[in-house]
């Protein structure tokens, strides 16, 4: 099932972002202006500083904007809410709690007032069975590796059954095939649920293999939106054929060149 891209399913409208800071005012964002169609899978990229989890931040509602709005599903974004799950790159378990503890937490928050125990312990099971964790679901989190520790995290955001799944880094301090296998792990997921799904990364070739639209930033302060490249890729992907695919490098490379040649001036500023 692929996206219907001429339904504005969230809706960001003239959005800035200011924040208070000893040497004054700090503008993070400024007059971002994007859509998102229901089902579609938008990456976020651009260099440290860029405002990316700012803006996710305000999706997510953690946040308000300092001007402009943002709406998701035709209502106002005014705080967070269970129709949009949120995944951390710190995956922000309870080490006292099991897996299946952290993640029947939120099943609970969500659906305890109209379900049974039995329903709860259901849809809980369900979400560990998604993301491959039933064998470690009495398990804590000191006891399992950082990969499955992300896999947690996704449950627990999938098992509130959100419209919206909003990643922020999730595999970005995971080794390299950790990575890639949670990545795969993660195409799988949405094919099944068709979430609206935005995701914040800094890896090139991971906003390529997942996205139907690559989200560029400009530099900050006063970051915004640089360009938008649709990457026209057929879905299921199969990260092996596409090392190879004209298009696949063709997308790179325009990604690459918009970071580094572009806007890569921010790295010698650093330096």
């Amino acid at each position: 099932m692929s996206a219907n891209l001429t339904t504005k399913y969230i809706q960001i409208h003239g959005v800035e972002q200011t924040f208070r800071t000893a040497r004054g005012p700090f503008v993070a964002l400024r007059d971002v202006n994007l859509t998102v169609a229901k089902g579609e899978f938008v990456a976020l990229i651009g260099h440290s500083g860029c405002g990316k989890s700012t803006l996710l931040n305000l999706i997510a509602g953690l946040t308000t904007p300092a001007h402009g709005s943002l709406i998701c599903a035709n209502r106002e974004i005014a705080g967070p809410g269970p129709d949009r799950g949120v995944v951390f790159q710190n995956h922000s378990l309870l080490p006292w709690l099991t897996c299946f503890e952290n993640v029947h937490l939120a099943v609970e928050r969500v659906f305890g007032a109209g379900e049974s125990r039995a329903q709860l312990q259901a849809r809980t099971d369900a979400a560990l069975a998604m993301v491959g964790l039933t064998a470690a679901a009495h398990k804590r989190p000191g006891e399992i590796s950082g990969g499955m520790k992300q896999r947690v995290g996704i449950a627990r955001a999938l098992s509130m059954e959100p419209n919206v799944l909003l990643l922020d880094e999730p595999f970005g301090a995971l080794d390299a095939l950790t990575r890639a296998k949670l990545q795969d792990e993660l195409l799988q997921i949405v094919a099944k649920t068709h979430s609206t799904v935005v995701m914040v990364t800094h890896d090139v070739d991971e906003a390529v293999l997942l996205a139907v639209r690559i989200v560029m930033m400009t530099n900050g302060p006063a970051a915004t939106i640089g360009e938008i490249l649709a990457v026209d890729l057929p879905r299921p992907r199969d990260r092996i054929e596409l090392a190879e695919d004209a298009r696949y490098v063709h997308y790179r490379k325009a990604v690459i060149d918009f970071l580094y040649t572009r806007q890569g001036h921010v790295e010698k500023a650093a330096a």
